[in-house]
């Protein structure tokens, strides 16, 4: 039911040049970040006599995202992991513990570096992604790849579903490494994350989507999966160009350039510690090409665009935290290439 683009349309030159439409957003904040800076703030509406309604458009734009996410799930395709639920169950513990092998030790380096806050800031962005659920782009990267599509879609379900719990139990049981106040900011985002994102934010947006493909007749369901996508992509690259002016607008007026390769150097070496510790768990359990790819995507990929929403809730004073947040979103998609490609010429040599 859910149609395929043609490949000469714009849908899908932009899909197939995301990179680039990333980057063209990071450029674009970088240049021109005042309507970026000023989306990325609240605004009132009907401020009369009654209580204004708070508009906050990341908030708006995830939630986009994250219903057409859920509105593209195939969920009849997943009654095939009933039958052997070991990877579903293999890549979710994997993608909760995954933060508490990485993270600790990246602690422990960073609080050994001159900076005056032992690298908190650093680390506070690091926690604020791995403790999302898997990027839906998970299952993109999955079936770009001929990977194991039910496991994959199975993984996001499953780590959005369990998210308003291990969103916050991560945080809280990782804020203790934090210095500099960046450990008290994470602890009251942990107390309220479980409600007020993970289960609003996240939760529902996404479980609406699964909802409405259930319920709604095939004709206008077919209508909704055509705009979903174009939505979902604009919305994103939307996002992103928000976010990224949020970090890149302030910091181009007082350049920092160890705090920028500081940045890159930090999320590159989380992201690949994720995906290193996917890979490694997939070829010890022996599984198959197709799901080891999906387990290993689900171990480093999460949902940057979410994290970055939270930042600038939890640490809206501090733009510079969305730097690593920013740099894992590239990282990962390039990380998650190389899976897909690795497992392609896997099955190929099988």
């Amino acid at each position: 039911m859910n149609p395929t683009p043609d490949a000469r349309s714009p849908l899908s030159l932009l899909r197939s040049h995301l990179g680039w439409a990333v980057c063209a957003a990071y450029l674009a904040a970088a240049t021109v970040s005042a309507p970026g800076l000023w989306l990325r703030r609240s605004h009132v509406l009907l401020d009369g006599g009654v209580p204004g309604t708070v508009l906050r458009t990341p908030h708006l734009l995830l939630a986009l995202v994250l219903f057409a996410a859920g509105l593209q799930v195939p969920v009849r395709e997943l009654r095939a992991l009933l039958t052997r639920p070991a990877a579903l169950l293999t890549g979710l513990t994997l993608h909760l513990l995954a933060p508490l092998l990485i993270i600790p030790g990246l602690a422990f380096a960073l609080h050994r570096t001159p900076d005056s806050d032992g690298g908190s800031g650093l680390i506070a962005a690091m926690i604020l992604v791995v403790s999302m659920p898997v990027a839906a782009g998970a299952t993109v990267w999955t079936g770009r790849g001929g990977g194991d599509q039910p496991t994959a879609v199975g993984l996001v379900l499953a780590s959005t579903l369990v998210g308003p719990l291990t969103i916050p139990l991560t945080m809280t049981v990782l804020c203790p490494l934090l210095r500099g106040g960046y450990g008290e900011a994470l602890s009251e985002a942990a107390r309220t994350a479980g409600n007020d994102f993970a289960l609003t934010g996240v939760l529902l947006p996404c479980g609406a989507g699964v909802l409405v493909r259930l319920a709604v007749p095939a004709r206008p369901l077919r209508a909704l999966l055509s705009a979903a996508p174009p939505a979902a992509l604009l919305g994103s690259l939307l996002l992103t160009y928000i976010n990224a002016s949020g970090a890149l607008g302030p910091f181009l007026t007082r350049p920092e350039p160890v705090l920028t390769a500081a940045a890159l150097a930090v999320a590159a070496l989380v992201c690949g510690l994720s995906f290193g510790l996917g890979r490694i768990t997939a070829r010890m359990l022996r599984l198959d090409p197709s799901t080891g790819a999906s387990v290993t995507l689900a171990c480093g990929m999460n949902n940057s665009s979410a994290s970055a929403v939270l930042v600038s809730t939890a640490l809206p004073d501090r733009p510079h935290v969305l730097l690593p947040v920013l740099a894992y979103s590239l990282l990962q998609k390039v990380a998650a290439g190389r899976v897909v490609r690795a497992a392609a010429d896997d099955r190929a040599r099988a």
